[in-house]
């Protein structure tokens, strides 16, 4: 507790902030399909899966379509690139931050997705990051890699002319 007298503590006051030693650790069961694509990522491979239904494609994939409710089994190797259709500069530190801030996460749509995943971008300066920007996936060390996103380091733009608004606005 903070060194305050209760004495000085005004009863009627909101509380404004605490300080909480509070730390939340999650542990869960990927699953067949997140187990496949956690794998893949390992093999520096982006693995989907096709709904048989409406055909959507899911990366991560989910082992089942959101939208028809059918098991989506039929696994889809995508490129590791993709557009960037929407994203967040972050200039707010926070304890145990590794990376100098400002930096960009966004929402990368792999090329032959139909839904996109949050990852950080990189090797480009934050005010020059937009909504169609086409990137692409810079891997771990093969000694680093790990089932799971942190595999892919980060996206960084490709050079490609930008992807128009009409190719990615249903994903926005």
């Amino acid at each position: 507790m903070a060194d305050v007298e209760q004495s000085e503590i005004d009863p009627n006051a909101p509380v404004t902030k605490i300080s909480t030693p509070i730390e939340l650790k999650y542990h869960f069961t990927a699953g067949r399909a997140a187990s496949r694509f956690m794998r893949g990522l390992m093999k520096k491979k982006i693995l989907g899966q096709r709904c048989p239904s409406c055909l959507k494609v899911y990366v991560p994939p989910r082992g089942s379509c959101a939208s028809c409710g059918v098991p989506t089994e039929e696994e889809v190797e995508l490129p590791p690139k993709g557009i960037v259709t929407t994203y967040c500069i972050v200039n707010v530190p926070f304890y145990g931050q590794k990376i100098k801030i400002p930096y960009v996460t966004g929402t990368i749509l792999i090329d032959g997705a139909d839904i996109g995943f949050m990852h950080l971008l990189q090797e480009v300066e934050a005010e020059e990051v937009r909504m169609g920007m086409r990137v692409e996936a810079v891997w771990q060390d093969d000694s680093e890699m790990v089932p799971g996103l942190e595999s892919i380091k980060y996206f960084r733009p490709t050079g490609e002319e930008d992807a128009p608004f009409e190719e990615y606005k249903e994903y926005v």
